[in-house]
This record gives C-alpha cells, sequence and structure tokens, in this order.
C-alpha cells in the first residue's frame, strides 16, 4: 500500500485508534472519509478537521450498504477500507449477562469487519491499486482472562484476513493486518489513563512508518505487540499469558 494519494474510508473512526489514523493518513497526502453512528460528532470532526464524513452503523447491514453507496457516489476514486469498527467488554462467562454482551461484540466486531468487506470488496477489485486492512489485537493471540469474546472476535479477524488474502492474491487488493497492543483509548473506560499502554501516538506514529516502509506488509506490528503475537510461535506462550493476566 502507498502511503499517500489514496481515498480511504474509515469506519468506526470517531475517536481512538480510528480518528488518530485518519487524522495521520490525511497529514500523509491521502483523502480520508470517516464514518460513525454519531451525526452531530461526525459534523464537528468535519469541521475541525476538513474530513469527509458519511453516518454508518456497521451493526445494521442496511445501514452499511446506504454508507457504501453514499461514499462511492461522492469519492468513486476510494481505494482504501480500514474495517475499524470494534468493542470491548468485560466479560465473566458465568454471569447471567455474560451472553447479551458477547452477542454485542460479535455483532460489532465480527460481523461489522465482514458487513463492510462484502459491501467494498467488489469496487476495491476495480482500483489499479486497493487495500483492505483489517484490525485485530495482540490478545488474538495471548488471552487477557476477563475479555473472552473480545479476544475470540479478533482471533476470527486475523484468520479471516488470513483466509481473504488468499483469495484476493491475484487481484489488486491487498490485506493488511493491523495488529494493536493495548493503547492509551477509551476502548475500555479508563484505557486512555493507564501507564502502561502505549501511548495513541505513539502507535499511530509507529503504524504509519510501518505502512510507509513495508508496502508489501500482511502485517502491521509495532514492536510493542510482539510479546503477545508471538508467545505461541516463540514457545513462551504460558509465561506470558501469566505475565497479561499477572494482578
Amino acid at each position: 500500500m502507498n502511503i499517500s494519494g489514496n481515498t480511504i474510508f474509515v469506519p468506526g473512526a470517531t475517536s481512538g485508534i480510528g480518528l488518530a489514523l485518519a487524522l495521520r493518513l490525511q497529514a500523509e497526502g491521502n483523502t480520508v472519509v470517516i464514518g460513525g453512528r454519531r451525526t452531530e460528532l461526525l459534523a464537528e470532526l468535519a469541521d475541525k478537521h476538513g474530513l469527509a464524513t458519511v453516518t454508518v452503523d456497521t451493526t445494521d447491514p442496511a445501514s452499511v450498504l446506504a454508507a457504501r453507496d453514499e461514499v462511492l457516489r461522492r469519492h468513486p476514486d476510494l481505494n482504501v477500507l480500514i474495517a475499524m469498527a470494534g468493542i470491548m467488554l468485560v466479560e465473566d462467562v458465568t454471569s447471567e449477562q455474560f451472553l447479551a454482551g458477547a452477542e454485542r461484540i460479535v455483532e460489532t466486531n465480527v460481523l461489522g469487519p465482514l458487513r463492510l468487506v462484502s459491501a467494498f470488496v467488489g469496487h476495491l477489485q476495480t482500483r489499479p491499486q486497493a487495500a483492505v486492512l483489517t484490525v485485530s489485537s495482540g490478545l488474538a493471540f495471548t488471552p487477557l482472562a476477563f475479555t473472552p469474546t473480545y479476544n475470540g472476535s479478533k482471533a476470527f479477524v486475523h484468520a479471516f484476513s488470513e483466509t481473504i488474502r488468499l483469495q484476493l492474491a491475484a487481484t489488486s487488493v491487498q490485506v493488511i493486518e493491523l495488529v494493536p497492543p493495548a493503547v492509551r483509548t477509551e476502548l475500555l473506560p479508563g484505557g486512555s489513563d493507564v501507564e502502561q499502554y502505549m501511548p495513541l501516538d505513539d502507535y499511530v506514529n509507529e503504524t504509519v512508518a510501518l505502512l510507509q516502509s513495508q508496502p508489501q506488509a500482511k502485517e502491521i506490528l509495532v514492536e510493542t505487540v510482539k510479546f503477545l503475537r508471538f508467545s505461541e510461535v516463540e514457545g513462551r506462550y504460558d509465561a506470558a499469558v501469566t505475565a497479561l493476566n499477572h494482578h
């Protein structure tokens, strides 16, 4: 993926990594369209940053298709999709409330990317250079005890990314998986204040630098996430699980 000269759609980009990445990619010379559910917030971000916006709720199949049609009508040269939307909940599998929360996570983190990829992949194949960027997590590879469905949803994103990359190998569409570590955002309440988490700007700057230096990369791995990403490969999975979940 070239780091500039693209037209990029980033749903789930009204805060956190999504917004920071959208702004950083805009600064690199890309046209960036952000999506989200809150129209007032989108209007505010458009005024403040000059981003194009579209209202989209990835938990609603009809909303995804309507957003696709609007984005392509206004930006027919769109060539990059970043399937960014995701939620994370603290869960207890023994609780009566577990299933409702788990279903919310799957609806957003699994069905959301599936709907987005399905909606845009036909168009992306018509562009001479295109990319789908998915967003998994270090927790797809080394689990955090209190987020079982989130971990599982991100493991799905990893396997799905690996597989559609095979299917799209003969097309113009690259598949690039972003694998964030714990980053200082509000993905979990209070997460922006946790000193051990990676500062948001540091994560986005390192990610963009890697995209720039590795245009053919399949995974974008900042240094911090390699402890989780390669724990099993390097034969230290049990120790990594213990370290991650040590209180």
